[in-house]
Parts: structure tokens; C-alpha cells; sequence
């Protein structure tokens, strides 16, 4: 069966970027900046994002490249079939994340409906709690999950990279037409300042908790973890640079998370609303329901929620693609029965969460994270330990002088520095998450051992050639 690939490669780029731009940016980004010191947490998300989130996005962009295969599949090719249990760890990943992500995908497109009436106007808080769960919750998952499927059913170059071709770039300009709009309102400016004036004293006295959350928001908005840019990646020519592609895609998905905030913060203090209020729910409560106070304010909810929603596609897109190229690859089954097969899943799934606010819960804020954190951990410890200089060739193939030379300090760091680093914040994230507070010189402790020890343990798991 021939394999597909990328038409172009604008192409795969803006459906990379598709992949990255999500809720994440839109939903998440704006909150926790908020909760975190505003320009502190910019500061610290925007280093981590080229320190720990480039080196991470292309160790995961060579296994998909080096491979040309699905999470498994790559995992089997590269380094024996002992390794694909690191494949299944992606595709469970990617349940985890597409399950509750579809819901509020969900939430999104009766927003966008609801916006043309202005039915959440006046009651918004009442609104958002009549509809985030139950059998009209599942309603709307089923149609946004119905939109992934017909993108995903028609191709990766005829559907996945037409739909995002037009959907990222739609989603810059619609974000910068609602930019300029914005700072003509009364009292923008103070979200401006609260966004981009650093608060040096708040991070000092906040630095731990400020680089936990921009951590976890690096690794999440970038895509990483779930086998997403993996499977992309491997739908990549060989004489293309990873180095230039991964780049771009890590600079233009940042772009579009700042911009997010240049809409947000200004916009919150032009209504008077306190940044953060709402917490995860702010998208749907304090900002949607601040809309009624706006001129043409339905105009505004459709825009607006018109962008979140093209944005929530094109990462749910992603995600999806992963399950569809593993049933393609591993077990030779048709695309269209494939994607009939992973959209019957992910409705089960997806509606599991729709209906339970304690499954959403967990799926959302504690399993996603640790999932999508220790993958790429293994991931990244695969990529170093196992392919080692296949890995740097891999790097370089296709790459100009200057990204040649680079080939040997990302081969470091994605060996050593990088997985130090998620180990850390992993043994610092489950310690809170079971009561048992991990301090940082025991977190650091955790992650030397954990990582030398798998680095180790490499050496009894490859299989001989």
C-alpha cells in the first residue's frame, strides 16, 4: 500500500501549526497566564518553549521521519518490538486528550450557534451549567466529532492539508481583525500592561510554581506527547529539514498564543472583568457573558467563537489521525474503515466525559498531563539512548550549514537536559497530585535516577541487529 504524504510543504506546516493552535492557545494560555503573574508566565512559557519545546517537538519529528510510520509502528522499526509499548502509550495519549477535548469542541460549536441569538448573554453562568454535561452535551461532541471525521476521511494531503491550509491562516486574521479592534476600546490598556509589563518581584517570589504551570503549558500547546507531530512528521520528504519545519511551526504556534493574549487581557479590562475570574470556565462564563456589553456583541460572540472553533478542529484533526494511521499501518485496514472505526471510539469515549463531570475532570486535568508528559519523556529517552547517531543523522538530513552544526547540542539535550527537565516537573506533578509534596532537591534527585537509569536499561532492551 503506498503511503501518503504531504503535497507541499506550506502544507504540512500550517497543518503542523493547526495541530499546535487548539484550545490550548485560545482556552488554556489566557487563563493560566492570568493565574500566574501575567508577563512572568510569558516570560517563562516563551524560554521554555525554545529551551524544552523546539528540542522535544524534533526528537519527536526524527522518530516519525526516521520511521515513516505510526507511534507503533515506529517504535517496532526503529528499536525492536519491545519498544512499541511506547507506541501505546502515544495512542492511549491521544484517547485521553480527543475524548474530552471533542467535549469541549462541543461546547465551542453551541457557542458559536448560541452567539447569533445571544441565548447566554444574560444569564451566563446558568447558561454554561445548563449545557457542559449531559445528552445535549453529547449532541454537540457528536457533530464536532463528526467534522474531524470528514476532514480525516478525505486524505492527509486532499483533506488534512486543504482544511488546515485554510484554517490557520483564517484563524491569524480573524484574531488580528479582533487585535486592532480591541485596542480601540476604553481602558485596554491596562490589560496591556498586565500582559507584557514583567513583575519581576512576582517571579521571584513565585518562580516554582510559575515554571511548573508554563512547563505544562509548553509541552501541551506545542502538541507533543501524543504521537501527533509524530505520525505528521512521518508523512514528511526526505530532503526536507526538520531543523527549518519544526522551527517555524514552535515560532508561529507561539505567535498565535501571544496574539490570543493581545485579544484576551485587553478585552477583559475594557469590560471590567479581573483576569483569571472563572478560572478553566472563562472562555464560557466571564468573557462570553461580557460580550452583551459590546456593540454588534452577537457579531462578536460569532467571531470570536467562530475562531476558537477552527482552532479546536484543526488540533482535534491531529489527534485523531494518529488511531487512523496505526489501524492503516499496523493492520492494513482502509482509510475509510479506519476512520469509521476511531470515530465510533471516540464517540463512546467522548460521550463517557460528556455525560460525567468527574470523568471530564480527570481526563482534562490530571491523566492528559501525565500522559502526554511521561510519553514524551520516553519519546525523547528513545530518541537518545536507542537511535543516538541515527538520530543526529536524521537531524541534519535535508538541513543547512547552520542547522547541520546544531545536529550534536540538540542530540544532548534531547538525551539528557530535556528528560531531566520533564522528569523533574513529572516527580514534582504526581507528588502533589497523590499528597505527598515532592521538594525540588528530592524531585532532583527522582529525575537523575530516573533518567540514568533508563539510559541503562536501553542497553538490555534493544534488540540485536
Amino acid at each position: 500500500m503506498t503511503r501518503a504524504t504531504w503535497g507541499t510543504r506550506l502544507g504540512f506546516v500550517l497543518a503542523a501549526v493547526g495541530s499546535a493552535v487548539g484550545l490550548g492557545n485560545i482556552w488554556r494560555f489566557p487563563w493560566l497566564t492570568a493565574t500566574n503573574g501575567g508577563s512572568a508566565f510569558l516570560l517563562l512559557y516563551v524560554l521554555l518553549i525554545l529551551l524544552v519545546g523546539v528540542p522535544g517537538l524534533l526528537g519527536e519529528m526524527v522518530i516519525g521521519r526516521r520511521s515513516r510510520r505510526n507511534p507503533v509502528g515506529a517504535f517496532d522499526a526503529l528499536g525492536g518490538r519491545r519498544f512499541r509499548a511506547l507506541g501505546g502509550l502515544a495512542l492511549v495519549a491521544s484517547v485521553v486528550v480527543l475524548s474530552f477535548y471533542s467535549v469541549v469542541g462541543g461546547w465551542i460549536l453551541r457557542y458559536t450557534a448560541a452567539s447569533v441569538t445571544g441565548a447566554y448573554f444574560e444569564a451566563p453562568q446558568a447558561y454554561f451549567a445548563a449545557v457542559d454535561f449531559g445528552p445535549a452535551a453529547v449532541g454537540f461532541h457528536a457533530l464536532f466529532l463528526l467534522a474531524t471525521v470528514a476532514v480525516v476521511y478525505a486524505g492527509v494531503d486532499r483533506g488534512i492539508e486543504v482544511a488546515t491550509t485554510v484554517m490557520v491562516p483564517g484563524i491569524v486574521l480573524l484574531f488580528g481583525v479582533l487585535a486592532v479592534w480591541v485596542a480601540t476600546l476604553p481602558g485596554s490598556a491596562g490589560g496591556y500592561e498586565f500582559y507584557l509589563s514583567l513583575d519581576l518581584a512576582y517571579l521571584r517570589a513565585n518562580f516554582f510554581d510559575v515554571l511548573v504551570a508554563a512547563a505544562g503549558q509548553a509541552l501541551f500547546t506545542l502538541s507533543v506527547g501524543a504521537g501527533a507531530m509524530l505520525t505528521y512528521a512521518s508523512y514528511i520528504d526526505e530532503d526536507r529539514s526538520l531543523v527549518a519545519d519544526g522551527t517555524l511551526i514552535a515560532v508561529l504556534n507561539t505567535g498565535i498564543g501571544v496574539l490570543a493574549g493581545l485579544v484576551i487581557f485587553p478585552l477583559l479590562y475594557s469590560l471590567g472583568v479581573p483576569p483569571g475570574s472563572g478560572g478553566p470556565g472563562a472562555l464560557f462564563v466571564s468573557l462570553a457573558g461580557a460580550f452583551a456589553d459590546l456593540p454588534a456583541s452577537r457579531l462578536v460572540g460569532v467571531v470570536f467563537f467562530g475562531v476558537v472553533l477552527l482552532a479546536a478542529l484543526s488540533s482535534a484533526i491531529s489527534i485523531f489521525e494518529v488511531l487512523v494511521a496505526y489501524l492503516v499501518d499496523e493492520h492494513g485496514l482502509g482509510r475509510s474503515r479506519a476512520v469509521a472505526g476511531v470515530g465510533g471510539l471516540f464517540f463512546l469515549t467522548g460521550s463517557a466525559a460528556a455525560l460525567s463531570p468527574s470523568l471530564f475532570a480527570l481526563l482534562a486535568d490530571t491523566i492528559a498531563n501525565l500522559a502526554l508528559t511521561v510519553t514524551l519523556l520516553g519519546f525523547l529517552l528513545f530518541c537518545g539512548w536507542v537511535l543516538g547517531r541515527d538520530a543526529i543523522a536524521e537531524y541534519e538530513r535535508g538541513a543547512g550549514r547552520v542547522a547541520r552544526l546544531t545536529g550534536r547540542p540538540w542530540y544532548y539535550a534531547v538525551a539528557v537536559v530535556v528528560p531531566l527537565f520533564l522528569a523533574f516537573t513529572l516527580a514534582t506533578g504526581v507528588g502533589t497530585l497523590v499528597g505527598a509534596p515532592v521538594s525540588a532537591p528530592q524531585a532532583a534527585v527522582i529525575a537523575v535516577a530516573a533518567v540514568g537509569g533508563t539510559a541503562l536499561a536501553t542497553r538490555f532492551l534493544v534488540e540485536p541487529t
